[in-house]
């Protein structure tokens, strides 16, 4: 059985990785590691809206809560 090579899509067409220079390798590792940073970037903005949301509720509730006792 013969081994699939590995190959990239980039815009509908297919790329064989062992066809690439090295320059190009190099600059798909650049792009894996920055789509990999939005991820994770996405998920700590994600995080952190909601933690926000929260502050926002519980200032909200401490001042209505202030206005009751003057």
């Amino acid at each position: 059985m013969a081994k699939k090579e590995e190959t990239i899509n980039i815009d509908g067409i297919d790329y064989k990785l062992s066809e690439l220079s090295q320059e190009c390798k190099d600059e798909l590792v650049s792009l894996q590691f920055c789509e990999t940073e939005l991820v994770s970037l996405a998920a700590k903005m994600a995080v952190t809206s909601t933690a926000k949301v929260a502050y926002q509720n519980a200032v909200k509730a401490l001042l209505e809560n202030d206005k009751t006792k003057h």
